[in-house]
């Protein structure tokens, strides 16, 4: 399973690489912004478990980007990085849909200890997948391999195992192409061949079936990207 990311939007260079070094060496992933605009820009086109948000910043203010942000994904947790004596900023970032605030200055174990207690109670954690139930088999993700009920078995490459578990783990979420490629690939999907994913999707589905007739479990969702459905029980 691909390691939690956090998106950290402060503009202070200082603040914000400490940040990054301590959630990096807590074994996450940090995505980071240095202003508002480049901050937007990354809460609305990246994949990312929690967003640490500073509210004073360059261009775009944080409570535009917290605005945007829970319009499109109202679960996502959001932790607010302000001022000492911001008391009506934080009471207002709070009534936008924050799960929690640091008050400046901070202790890095303290912001640790509430990224990890926001992720833990967040809706939007994926629960970890390791065996997927397909309309003719079973696909086991850590042996990496597909068996069928007429006896057939077939090898999964890892990032096939990888792209499975990821989509299975969001199962009834449209997953965008640009998120498959940010969490999975661990590539900037700016200006990157989205027919990488497709190809992968295409290999996949023929994989998790044994016949053509069987329905997919990876559906195509127009303009969206691609769903997985769990196999209904009889």
């Amino acid at each position: 399973m691909p390691k939690q990311q956090v998106l950290v939007i402060e503009d202070d260079s200082a603040i914000r690489r400490g940040i990054v070094d301590a959630l990096e060496f807590e074994g996450y992933e940090a995505l980071e912004a240095g202003s508002g605009d480049v901050g937007l820009e990354h809460a609305l086109r990246f994949s990312y478990d929690l967003l640490l948000l500073d509210l004073v910043l360059p261009g775009t203010d944080g409570f535009e980007i917290l605005q945007q942000v829970k319009a499109g994904r109202p679960a996502l947790p959001v932790i607010i990085l302000t001022a000492r004596g911001s008391v009506s900023d934080r009471v207002r970032g709070l009534r936008m849909g924050a799960d929690d605030y640091v008050v400046k200055p901070f202790s890095v174990k303290e912001l640790l200890a509430r990224t990890e207690a926001v992720l833990r109670r967040s809706p939007e954690r994926p629960t970890r997948v390791s065996r997927v139930v397909l309309p003719a088999g079973v696909a086991d993700l850590q042996r990496r391999e597909v068996t069928f009920e007429n006896g057939e078995c077939r090898d999964l490459s890892q990032r096939e195992v990888q792209l499975l578990e990821y989509l299975a783990s969001n199962s009834g979420r449209a997953i965008a192409r640009d998120e498959l490629l940010s969490r999975i690939w661990r590539v900037n999907p700016k200006g990157v061949e989205t027919r990488t994913v497709d190809m992968h999707i295409a290999r996949l589905r023929e994989k998790l079936r044994s016949d053509p007739s069987e329905p997919d479990v990876i559906h195509t969702v127009r303009g969206k990207g691609y769903m997985f459905m769990e196999r209904q029980s009889d």
